[in-house]
């Protein structure tokens, strides 16, 4: 059976410091500007969109495992 994952107690006041929840937010934002472009401007390329969400979305990943000892005072 799986463990039930524990959260951060007090995610509510700190997740907009945490730059692993920034990026990942800019990394969506720029996948759904990749999804959409096509349909509002088919004669844009969306490959830009999508290598700079895919190194967005790497440095999410790094992010996520550096300490960031500011978030917790």
């Amino acid at each position: 059976m799986m463990k039930k994952p524990k959260l951060i107690d007090d995610a509510r006041s700190i997740w907009h410091r945490l730059w692993s929840v920034r990026l990942a937010l800019i990394s969506a934002a720029l996948s759904a500007v990749e999804f959409a472009l096509p349909h509002f401007a088919p004669s844009e390329r969306s490959g830009a969109f999508a290598a700079t969400a895919g190194v967005v979305s790497l440095a999410a990943a790094v992010a996520r495992l550096v300490a960031q000892p500011k978030v917790w005072r």
